[in-house]
Order: C-alpha cells, then structure tokens, then sequence
C-alpha cells in the first residue's frame, strides 16, 4: 500500500493476512521453523517446507497443506536447485523465512578451523544464498520479504558462544546491508533475535532446574517457546511491518534490558 496521505485509514484486518502470497520457510520441520509454517499459513499463506530431512519436511508440509522439499540449503549448488525448485511449485516467491542454525559451544581457544567453517555454513552461509539465490526471483516478481532468525547471541557474548556469535552479529550486519541495498528494488528485509527458547532440541538437554533459572530470569518470568518467535516471524512477514526494514528485533521476554546481575528486592 503507497502512503500519500495520512488521512486515508488502511483496511488494517485485511494487512493482517497473505491470502495468496508464497512462503518459502528454511528448516520448517520442527521448532521455530515449524510454528512459522503454521502461522505463515494460518494466515492464508502458501508454504514451501524445506528440511535436511525428508520425514520431518513430509510431515509439516502435511500439517499446513504445504509443499515438502527435503535438501541442503546451505550448499550454494543445492540451494540453487532448491530456488528454483520453489519457483517451479509456487509460480513465484513472495517471501523467506530462514530459520536454519545451530551451535557448538566452546572457548575460542578450542574453536578449531573446521569448528569456525561449521558454523559459518550453519549460522550464514544459507542466508547468503537466500540473498543471491532467492532476492532476485522476488525482485523479479514486484519484491517481497527476507527474514532471518538470528540471536542475542550476536549482540552479548557468553563464554563458548564466540563463532556462533560472531557469525550471528554478521547475519544481522548483512541483513542491515541488505535491507539497504534491496530496499529500492522492493524488499525489506529483518532479523528475529531470541533469547534462550525452548525448542524441542533445547528442552532436551537442559536440566529442570536450569529450566527454571532460564524462566526466572526473564522479567516476564517464564521461557519462550518457539511460538513466541514464529508470531514475531508473522509480524516482519505481512502487511503491518510495512515500513519496517533492516532491523533486528529481539524477543527475550526482557532478558537483554535487565543488569547482568540481581538487584535487591529481586525475587
């Protein structure tokens, strides 16, 4: 919608939905991606599945009537494959969600070479593809959207979160470049910064009690769950986040505002 003048009230139910717009959503098949499938659809969306595994890519493409496509996204040749695979499907892209990332954590000193390019394929290198690869398709069709899940991770350091970390605050930097560079060709393009979420992969090797120390802490006072990403994932991805580009939100239940240590009359 073009704004020319500030009189003129939006039909603001109707930006709430993407009746007819095509997602395609990188690792869709469980956690954050798979409630970002289900948002992006409940909303009336068109969704491309895409997962490593081709079981769980079945399975949610199932779930919200999608289209499962099992395959490496981070491999430039595989991703050009999956792109255009997309296009194929869908007649045209209107957005992607990139979800894919993982760590491994130790100290800097024993980050070994192998460790650094892991992580540089797992945190960034499919975002870079989904630039070179996926912009243009959408550039090509009127514009569209790119959001990334990155991390505070990228923003605070923690001791054996240093690569992870380095290439999370570069994922943010390249999307502020991006947003920059695309935004006249019509795209925006945003990042989603959780905290510590507890996603099937992270409830499973946490402890009761860390678990609740990570709800305690938060000034909300209890742990996110990958829905509280995808809704934010919903929001960057419609019509309400119009003007908004080139920005990391951060969805931590107020972790990040807080001191690092408590304050008397905390409980």
């Amino acid at each position: 919608m073009t704004r020319t003048d500030d009189s003129a009230v939006p039909d603001y139910a109707a930006l709430l939905r993407l009746d007819g717009k095509n997602f395609v959503v990188l690792g869709a098949g469980q956690g954050i991606g798979r409630q970002a499938c289900h948002a992006l659809a409940a909303v009336g969306a068109r969704v491309f599945c895409v997962d490593l595994d081709p079981g769980l890519a079945d399975d949610i493409a199932k779930e919200v009537d999608g289209i499962p496509w099992a395959g490496d996204a981070i491999d430039p040749a595989s991703a050009a494959r999956l792109y255009q695979d997309a296009e194929n499907h869908l007649g045209r892209i209107d957005g992607i969600v990139d979800i894919i990332g993982m760590a491994k954590y130790a100290g800097l000193l024993e980050t070994d070479q192998d460790s650094w390019q892991w992580h540089h394929g797992i945190v960034l290198q499919h975002a870079i593809n989904a630039l070179r690869l996926g912009a243009p398709r959408m550039i090509a069709t009127g514009g569209g959207v790119l959001t990334v899940v990155a991390s505070v991770s990228g923003m605070q350091s923690a001791p054996s979160h240093g690569a992870y970390g380095a290439y999370k605050a570069a994922l943010m930097s390249l999307v502020r470049t991006a947003a920059v560079e695309l935004g006249p060709k019509g795209i925006r393009v945003n990042a989603v910064a959780p905290g510590l979420v507890m996603t099937p992969r992270v409830a499973g090797y946490l402890s009761p009690s860390e678990k609740e120390r990570g709800a305690r802490n938060a000034p909300l006072r209890r742990s996110a769950f990958p829905p509280d990403i995808a809704q934010t994932i919903l929001f960057l991805c419609g019509g309400l986040s119009s003007y908004i580009t080139g920005q990391t939100i951060v969805v931590d239940g107020g972790v990040s505002a807080k001191f690092g240590y408590s304050l008397p009359g905390e409980d």
